[in-house]
C-alpha cells in the first residue's frame, strides 16, 4: 500500500507539471513552439559558426550579436503598445512570417556562396527588428491561453519549451553544420516557422484583453513605465534581469571562442558547450513548473543569481572541459530559474490592460541589453583574453544578486492571485 501510495503521488507529481496542457490553445502553442525554437537555436549556433569561420575575430561575433539583439532595446516598447492596442495572435501570425522570410534570405545566400559578413549584419538588424515586436506579444500572450490559477505553470512550460530547444537546437546545428553546412541549417529554421504559424491559425477563442487604443503610442509607454516603475516588486525583478542580461550575453557569444580556441574543438563542441546550459535550463523550468504557489519567488531570483555567478565563475578558470560543461549546466539551470520567476511574479502582478507593456519592458531589459553585454564582452576578450569579461560578469552577478537578496525582505510577501 505504502509503494502503492507513492507511485501515484509520483505520478500526481509528474501530471501537476503539465497541468496546463489540458487547454487547447496552449497545447497548440506548446506543440508548435517546441518545432520552431528549435530551429532558431540551430540559426543562432550557425550562424555564430559561419560569422567565426568567415572572420575569425570575437569582435565580429560581438558586432553581430549586437545588431541581432539592439533593435530590441530600441522598439520593444512600441512592440507592447502594439501586443496592447491589436490582436496578439494575429501580430504574432506576421512577426513569424517575417521571420521565416528572413531565414530563407540568409540560407539562399549562404548556399548561393554569396555571403558575406555585411549581409549577415544588415539580417541581423532585420530580425531584431521582428523581435522587438514578437516578445512582447509572445509573453502577454500565454495569459490569453490559460485561467489565472494555470499563468505560473504555463508560464514555466513555456520557458521548458524554449530550454528543450536551447538543448537540443545547438546539439543539431553542430552535427549539421558540420554535415551539410550553415545554409541549409538556415532553410530547415525557415520551414520551422510553419510549426508555429499553423497553431496560431488553429487557435480558437483566446481570452483576449480588450484593446488600448485611446492615446498616443508615446503616453502608453509612459503608462506602463510608471507603473513598473511604482510597483517595488516589478522594479527590483527588472533590475535583476537586466544584470543577468548583460551576463548571460557575455557566456554566449564567446562560446565559440572557449570552444575553438581554450578547447580545441570545433561546432559539434560548440553545440555541446551550448546544449549543456540548455540542460540545465531544462530542469530549472520543470523544477519551476512544480511550484504551486509564489510564495518565496523573490528568495529563489536571488539565490538563483548566486549560483549563475559561482557557476559561470568556476567556468571561465577552470578549463577542463567536464568542470566546464557541468559548470554550464549550473549556469543554465540559475539563469532560467531567476528569469523564469521574475516572469511568473511579474506575469501575476500587472492587470491585463498593461500586459503587453509592461511585458515589454522585461523584454527589452533582458534581450535589449544583451547586445550591450556582447559587444562589450566580444571586444574585451580581443584585447585581454576571455576570462577577463567572464570574470567581470561573474563578479556582476554575484554582486547583484546579494544586493537583491538583502533587500527582498522589505519586499514583502507576494501571493498568487496579489
Amino acid at each position: 500500500m505504502l509503494r502503492r501510495g507513492a507511485a501515484q503521488s509520483s505520478w500526481s507529481q509528474i501530471i501537476s507539471i503539465f497541468r496546463s496542457l489540458r487547454h487547447r490553445n496552449f497545447r497548440l502553442y506548446f506543440s508548435g513552439q517546441l518545432l520552431s525554437l528549435n530551429g532558431t537555436w540551430m540559426q543562432n549556433v550557425a550562424q555564430a559558426w559561419l560569422v567565426y569561420r568567415l572572420t575569425q575575430s570575437s569582435v565580429m561575433l560581438g558586432v553581430v550579436a549586437f545588431c541581432s539583439l539592439a533593435p530590441v532595446l530600441l522598439f520593444a516598447l512600441y512592440g507592447g503598445v502594439l501586443a496592447d492596442r491589436v490582436s496578439r495572435r494575429r501580430l504574432l501570425l506576421v512577426v513569424n512570417a517575417l521571420a521565416t522570410v528572413q531565414a530563407l534570405a540568409l540560407g539562399i545566400l549562404t548556399l548561393g556562396g554569396w555571403i558575406q559578413p555585411v549581409h549577415i549584419v544588415i539580417l541581423a538588424l532585420l530580425l531584431g527588428v521582428v523581435h522587438a515586436l514578437e516578445m512582447p506579444a509572445r509573453h502577454s500572450f500565454v495569459a490569453e491561453m490559460v485561467p489565472r490559477e494555470d499563468l505560473s505553470n504555463a508560464i514555466a512550460l513555456n520557458s521548458s519549451v524554449f530550454n528543450v530547444a536551447r538543448f537540443l537546437g545547438p546539439a543539431l546545428a553542430g552535427g549539421l553544420v558540420a554535415w551539410v553546412g550553415e545554409g541549409w541549417v538556415f532553410v530547415i529554421n525557415a520551414m520551422t516557422f510553419l510549426a508555429i504559424i499553423v497553431a496560431l491559425l488553429a487557435m480558437r477563442g483566446t481570452r483576449a484583453a480588450p484593446p488600448s487604443r485611446h492615446g498616443s503610442a508615446l503616453s502608453h509607454i509612459r503608462e506602463g513605465v510608471r507603473f513598473a516603475r511604482g510597483h517595488r516588486h516589478i522594479r527590483a525583478g527588472l533590475l535583476l534581469v537586466g544584470m543577468m542580461s548583460v551576463v548571460s550575453a557575455s557566456t554566449t557569444v564567446l562560446m565559440p571562442v572557449f570552444a575553438k580556441q581554450v578547447y580545441l574543438g570545433g561546432a559539434e563542441l560548440l553545440g555541446i558547450l551550448l546544449g549543456s546550459m540548455g540542460v540545465g535550463s531544462l530542469v530549472g523550468a520543470l523544477r519551476l513548473a512544480q511550484r504551486t504557489s509564489s510564495r518565496g519567488l523573490d528568495r529563489v531570483i536571488g539565490g538563483a543569481g548566486v549560483g549563475a555567478g559561482l557557476a559561470l565563475l568556476a567556468f571561465g578558470w577552470v578549463h577542463s572541459l567536464p568542470l566546464a560543461l557541468a559548470a554550464l549546466v549550473v549556469m543554465g539551470y540559475c539563469q532560467t530559474t531567476l528569469v523564469a520567476s521574475t516572469n511568473t511574479l511579474i506575469q501575476l502582478l500587472v492587470p491585463d490592460a498593461l500586459r503587453g507593456r509592461v511585458m515589454s519592458l522585461f523584454s527589452m531589459i533582458f534581450i535589449g541589453l544583451m547586445p550591450i553585454g556582447s559587444l562589450g564582452s566580444g571586444t574585451l576578450a580581443h584585447y585581454a583574453g576571455v576570462t577577463v569579461p567572464i570574470t567581470l560578469s561573474a563578479g556582476l552577478c554575484l554582486l547583484g544578486s546579494l544586493l537583491f537578496l538583502l533587500r527582498a525582505p522589505r519586499l514583502g510577501v507576494v501571493e498568487e492571485g496579489a
